[in-house]
């Protein structure tokens, strides 16, 4: 009497959970003993015609994940425009010529990336990443700038408040060029990762 089975090394209640084809087998299966290095529990073996089973992709990166990426390169631009507003509306410090530059390469990042987030849309890295990395090339030249790596005859602040002079400086280092060359990069790692692990 033929009696059905598959190639599937699970236990029988999951014997046909992955929706392996049915193989027709005369007389009763034999169990195979399977090590535990050969096919661990969380580890299907099945056989969809050269397709691996859904189980199987454990490590595939999920889009929660790249959902997490995404939000958090938007909670970092949005807290360093927030900042920005907070430093010159607030506390009054008027924003330099450079400073203003970095504004418009992070502002829209903060509506470009939000967008993205509902629903999650990964494309929006080829719009938030040339944003991000322009930002950081600006802002690195800024602190080279404040730093004195860079002659100030080439400071592109010709009128109102000087690019090289440090109006803010958090715990007495770190000034607003800085913080902006900080978040940038940062962001700009988590954008580039997104993209790898989206094209994988």
């Amino acid at each position: 009497m033929l009696r059905p089975g598959v190639p599937c090394f699970r236990s029988e209640p999951l014997r046909y959970a992955c929706g392996c084809p049915r193989v027709y087998r005369l007389g009763r299966p034999k169990r195979r003993k399977v090590h535990s290095w050969v096919a661990p529990r969380r580890s299907i073996i099945c056989f969809h015609f050269g397709l691996r089973s859904p189980l199987m992709n454990e490590a595939t990166p999920s889009p929660s994940r790249h959902w997490k990426i995404l939000f958090a390169a938007w909670l970092f631009v949005s807290a360093a425009s927030l900042g920005s507003l907070f430093f010159s509306e607030v506390m009054e410090l008027p924003p330099c010529s450079l400073c203003w530059v970095q504004r418009v390469f992070m502002f829209p990042l903060a509506i470009i990336l939000l967008i993205g987030l509902f629903p999650f849309d990964g494309s929006v890295v080829k719009y938030a990443l040339p944003l991000s990395l322009g930002g950081l090339a600006v802002a690195f030249y800024h602190t080279l700038l404040q730093v004195g790596l860079i002659p100030e005859t080439a400071a592109p602040c010709r009128q109102g408040v000087s690019c090289t002079e440090a109006q803010f400086e958090l715990f007495g280092f770190f000034s607003i060029p800085m913080l902006s060359l900080i978040v940038f990069s940062i962001v700009s790692t988590l954008l580039m990762a997104l993209k790898r692990s989206s094209s994988r």
